[in-house]
């Protein structure tokens, strides 16, 4: 039962990562590197992570600095960063790229912390039908033999548990991250 527990719980502490790094994504208004993660260059063809062709500093709090590897690289870059749902223009001197946040409106602080309990919300309806799922599977085990009603009820209860425990995560992340947009 344990082993079985185990992969569910797993699946849970999947969705929690995806929603960290969505959350690592969100720009708050300082200079975040994993604001480019989601960015690819075309490199010799091949769509590239920006941090596989370029070194990335953070040397200010409203500053990045991206320095490639190969000069010619610049122009691509660029286009990449200027195509991307970033919404930051980059300027280059022909040696390194620098993208400059601008302060965040308020609006723009409430627009991002509305989609950050959105993206909560929807991990925290990923953990529970990863639950409905489990409790399906105990009650199949059940019908089939595998697992007594007894045993069926306490997996039960330690899924609930550990659901309970997951959406307790997720408020937590929602709510440090929330509080991250909206301090000026």
């Amino acid at each position: 039962m344990d082993e079985i527990l185990k992969t569910y719980e797993d699946k849970m502490n999947k969705s929690l990562e995806v929603l960290q790094s969505d959350y690592a994504s969100i720009r708050a208004g300082r200079a975040n590197p994993h604001v480019l993660d989601k960015i690819k260059v075309d490199y010799y063809g091949t769509p590239t992570p920006i941090q596989q062709v370029g070194n990335i500093s953070v040397p200010e709090a409203r500053m990045i600095v991206i320095q490639p590897w190969e000069k010619s690289l610049i122009k691509n870059i660029t286009k990449a960063i200027q195509t991307s749902d970033l919404g930051i223009n980059p300027s280059n001197d022909g040696s390194v790229i620098r993208l400059v946040f601008p302060e965040l409106t308020e609006e723009r602080r409430k627009d991002l912390s509305k989609d950050v309990k959105k993206k909560g919300e929807a991990t925290k309806v990923a953990i529970r039908n990863i639950r409905r799922d489990a409790n399906e599977a105990f009650k199949k085990m059940e019908k089939d033999g595998e697992f007594s009603e007894d045993d069926r009820k306490l997996a039960e209860n330690k899924m609930q548990k550990l659901t309970d425990k997951m959406v307790e995560k997720v408020d937590a992340a929602v709510e440090v991250k929330t509080k991250e947009i909206m301090t000026v």
